[in-house]
């Protein structure tokens, strides 16, 4: 072979071999970080199953990083650090009370909202329609719930005077709540009675307030250490021959009454599209913000017999757990 063809040749894998090498580099494994209140619960496999609708493979295209608030809000600070030192493209939040200390600490890293209260009022976003910033996601309609959480309780048991609503002080949304919560309560001519609890011992001394105070039927509103505590909530409100309600389903399940509000599995199912468009380029700030607006009624039949209630059949519930 003459020099010059050795020489062409040489200069075609020159070229051949480097791009021979990039088409055998494997794609990006994209890292979603997921910050929740409290527990994995089954709620979540809401945003793994749309993922996988969307074409993506756990652990092949993208790796998740959970991290739990455990109902202690304000320890996201340090996990955003973490996810700053693994580079993650993406974080998807799964409450509303994790939005605001999540924004406080980063205004790069793109975030989707599974489920916010309020997220113009609270300043987070501009608009829905353009919410600005590094910020999109699904926002929720659960502050308008109460007057129909409300009605329902005076459903099952009719003459309510005296209603408490059990909330966490520490959750962001606390006082919006409150409010749409008193004046549903003063329309309806009942007294409301907002009673606190932040830890499993703070339940139990709250539901003896309960019982001082000659409540007849309690409200527990949406929050992640409710979430975690379930079981003990709906325990303790059976025990004290109260109607309760709560807006997610599994309180329901757990042996509360009833729940009344969106399904929060569909909420992260659908929140996986955000975080698909992110990934894909799109700019979160640009992403017009969701509003579902389908609420679901559940009825526990056997604590309804249990506190000696008659379901009236005008209300038409979305599931009855037997």
């Amino acid at each position: 072979m003459r020099r010059r063809e050795f020489m062409t040749l040489l200069g075609g894998a020159a070229v051949a071999w480097p791009l021979a090498a990039r088409a055998q580099q494997p794609a990006k494994v994209w890292r979603v970080g997921i910050i929740v209140a409290a527990i994995r619960s089954p709620a979540y496999d809401g945003f793994l199953q749309g993922m996988r609708e969307l074409g993506y493979v756990a652990g092949k295209d993208y790796i998740v990083e959970w991290r739990f608030a455990d109902g202690r809000f304000m320890r996201t600070a340090a996990f955003i650090e973490e996810f700053e030192r693994l580079k993650v493209d993406v974080i998807f939040l799964g409450a509303p009370a994790l939005v605001y200390p999540v924004r406080q600490a980063t205004r790069t890293i793109p975030i989707v909202m599974g489920y916010s209260v309020d997220p113009v009022g609270k300043g987070f976003v501009s608009s829905l329609a353009r919410p600005g910033g590094n910020i999109t996601g699904l926002a929720s309609s659960a502050i308008d719930t109460s007057p129909k959480q409300l009605e329902l309780l005076t459903a099952v048991r009719p003459n309510l005077s005296r209603v408490a609503l059990l909330q966490n002080p520490e959750n962001p949304n606390y006082a919006a709540v409150l409010r749409s919560t008193q004046a549903a309560a003063q329309k309806s001519g009942i007294a409301l009675v907002p009673v606190d609890a932040q830890d499993p011992q703070e339940i139990e001394t709250a539901f003896a307030t309960l019982a001082r105070e000659r409540i007849e039927a309690v409200m527990v509103a949406d929050d992640g250490f409710f979430f975690k505590q379930q079981q003990r909530l709906a325990e303790l409100a059976l025990k004290s021959g109260l109607p309760s309600i709560s807006p997610e389903r599994e309180y329901a399940e757990a042996g509360g009454l009833m729940s009344y509000g969106e399904s929060l599995k569909d909420f992260y199912r659908r929140a996986a599209t955000f975080v698909d468009k992110i990934l894909k380029g799109a700019k979160p700030g640009e992403l017009p913000i969701e509003q579902p607006t389908q609420f679901q009624l559940v009825i526990n039949r056997r604590t309804a017999a249990a506190l000696g209630l008659a379901i009236p059949p005008q209300l038409s519930a979305d599931e009855v757990i037997e």
